[in-house]
C-alpha cells in the first residue's frame, strides 16, 4: 500500500455559530494533524460557503494529496461534503469535534454536522473514514492515525429482518390509516436527511402528504386577530417564565404562527406538519416558529422542523404507539467517557418532557435571538427513540432507547442527557455507520417491542442502536 504523504484540508463552518470559538478548535485540530508527519495542504481556515468550499477545491486541481480531509469545525449542511465527495477521488475522512456541556448555547454543534454528511455520503454510496474527538484528547495521535489510515473506515448498517409478532403493529398502521401530513415550504439545500418521495410514504403507511407554501403560513399568521394572540400569551404564561423579557412584538408574532397551524390544521384536516423553520421564519417573517411547534406537539400534533417529512412521519408512528406527546430532537454530543449522549432542539419539546424540578423559560433562538422558544431539561426516565429512516436509499426503522439522566442542562433550548442500553463506544459508530439522519422522535416509555412489531407489519428491517 502506497504510503500516506500528503493530506489535503477543508474546514468547514457557519457564521451562525461562535466563529472565535471555531476558529480556536480549528487551530487546535490543525496543531495535531500537523504533529502527525504528514504534509498539509488546502485553506487553514474556515470556509463559510459553497463559494469559498469550490475556491479551495479549485485550487487543489492540480495538486496530489494522497487523503482529503474534511475538518467539521461546526455544524454545516451537506451540500459542501457532497461536492468535495464529487470532485475528489482520493480516499475521504471527516473529523468532527465535540463541545462541552457548559449549559449554554451550542456554540459548534459540529456533531450534528457529521450525522448530516454520513447520511449524504451513504447516499451516494461513498466510503469515508471519520473521528469524533476532541483535538486536545490525550489520545488524539492514536486517534488520527486511525483516522488517516483508514482504520475508522464506515462499514454499512442496513439492519436485521424483525421477528416479532406484527400484530401490535397492524394495530398501530391501522390507527395511522389516513392520516395526513401538511409540508409548509420545502426543506433546506443541503439538507439530504428531509428529503422525501410521497407516493414511496404512502405505499408504505397509508400517511398523505400535502405541500403548501412558507406564504400560506405568513399570511395566515398575519391576520391573526391581536386578541386571538393575547390569548395564547396567556395560556404560555402559565407553564413559562420570562415571557415579559423577550422581545415582545415578535413574541407576538411567534404566537400568531401557532394561531395560523391551527387555522391551517383545521383546514387542511392535518394529523401532523412539516416546517422550513429557517431562515425565512426569521428573516421574513419576524418571529420563531419553535415554541408554536412545543405547543402543537403538546396537543399531540406533531411538527417538524426543516420541513422533515419522514421526521413527521416518525412522530405520528411513535406517538401513536407511546400514546404520548413526542418530541423531535438531535443528537448532538456522544460521549464514551461519560458514557452518554445528549439529545437537543432549539426549544420545542413538548412542555411534559421538562424536568419538575426545573422552571420552564422563554428565551430565544440561540443564532437568530428572537422568541418564542421554550427552554428546560428533560425529566429523568425511560425513553425510547425512533427513525423511518431512508439511509442508503433503503427505508428501515432504527430504534434506540435508554434512561433520560438528572443532570444540569448541557445547551440552552431544550435538552437532555440520555444513557443509552448500549455503551456509547458501540452506539456511536452503529450511528454513523447506519447512515441516520439527523432527526429522531423521542417519546417517554419503553416501547421497543411494539416498535420491532411495527417493523415486521412493514416488513423493513431495523437497526438498534
Amino acid at each position: 500500500m502506497k504510503q500516506l504523504r500528503t493530506i489535503a484540508v477543508l474546514p468547514l463552518g457557519r457564521p451562525t455559530f461562535d466563529v472565535a470559538y471555531a476558529e480556536e478548535q480549528l487551530a487546535a485540530m490543525l496543531d495535531a494533524l500537523h504533529a502527525t508527519g504528514k504534509t498539509l495542504i488546502g485553506p487553514q481556515h474556515l470556509l463559510m460557503d459553497g463559494e469559498a468550499a469550490e475556491t479551495a477545491l479549485d485550487a487543489l486541481e492540480n495538486e496530489a494529496p494522497d487523503l482529503v480531509m474534511i475538518l467539521q469545525v461546526t455544524f454545516t449542511d451537506a451540500a459542501v461534503t457532497a461536492r468535495i465527495a464529487e470532485r475528489c477521488a482520493q480516499p475521504l475522512a471527516l473529523w468532527a469535534v465535540p463541545e462541552p456541556r457548559l449549559g449554554g448555547r451550542l456554540r459548534l454543534n459540529a456533531f450534528c454536522g457529521l450525522n448530516l454528511a454520513s447520511h449524504a455520503l451513504g447516499l451516494r454510496r461513498r466510503g469515508f473514514s471519520w473521528l469524533y474527538a476532541d483535538p486536545a484528547h490525550a489520545d488524539i495521535a492514536d486517534k488520527l492515525a486511525g483516522l488517516i489510515s483508514g482504520d475508522n473506515q464506515v462499514t454499512p448498517i442496513q439492519g436485521e429482518r424483525s421477528t416479532a409478532d406484527p400484530a401490535k403493529g397492524a394495530a398501530v398502521l391501522e390507527r395511522l390509516a389516513g392520516g395526513r401530513i401538511g409540508r409548509i415550504g420545502a426543506h433546506p439545500d443541503g439538507f439530504d436527511t428531509c428529503r422525501y418521495d410521497p407516493v414511496a410514504l404512502k405505499a408504505l403507511t397509508a400517511i398523505e402528504v400535502e405541500e403548501l407554501s412558507l406564504k400560506t403560513l405568513f399570511d395566515t399568521a398575519r391576520e391573526t386577530p391581536d386578541d386571538r394572540a393575547a390569548d395564547l400569551r396567556v395560556e404560555a404564561a402559565k407553564e413559562l417564565a420570562g415571557l415579559e423579557a423577550v422581545d415582545q412584538g415578535e413574541l407576538e408574532k411567534s404566537l400568531k404562527l401557532k394561531a395560523a397551524i391551527e387555522v391551517i390544521r383545521s383546514q387542511g384536516r392535518f394529523d401532523a406538519f412539516a416546517i422550513r423553520c429557517w431562515p425565512e421564519s426569521f428573516t421574513e417573517y419576524g418571529g420563531a416558529v419553535c415554541g408554536p411547534v412545543s405547543i402543537m406537539g403538546e396537543e399531540r400534533v406533531p411538527c417538524a422542523c426543516e420541513a422533515d417529512v419522514y421526521g413527521a412521519a416518525t412522530q405520528l408512528l411513535l406517538q401513536a404507539v407511546a400514546g404520548a406527546p413526542v418530541f423531535l430532537t438531535d443528537l448532538v454530543d456522544m460521549d464514551v467517557d461519560d458514557d452518554t449522549g445528549v439529545v437537543w432542539h432549539c426549544g420545542q419539546a413538548p412542555i411534559s418532557m421538562a424536568d419538575p424540578d426545573s422552571v420552564a423559560e422563554a428565551t430565544v433562538h440561540s443564532n437568530r435571538r428572537m422568541p418564542l422558544l421554550y427552554q428546560f431539561p428533560l425529566r429523568p426516565g425511560r425513553v425510547t427513540l425512533l427513525r423511518l429512516s431512508q439511509a442508503f436509499g433503503r427505508h428501515k426503522l432504527v430504534v434506540a432507547a435508554g434512561d433520560m439522566l438528572r443532570r444540569p442542562m448541557a445547551f440552552t433550548g431544550t435538552s437532555g442527557v440520555l444513557r443509552f442500553d448500549r455503551p456509547v463506544a458501540d452506539t456511536l459508530p452503529d450511528l454513523v455507520n447506519c447512515g441516520l439522519e439527523h432527526h429522531m422522535a423521542l417519546a417517554y416509555g419503553d416501547h421497543v417491542e411494539t416498535l420491532f412489531s411495527l417493523a415486521a407489519r412493514l416488513e423493513l428491517p431495523v437497526v438498534r442502536l
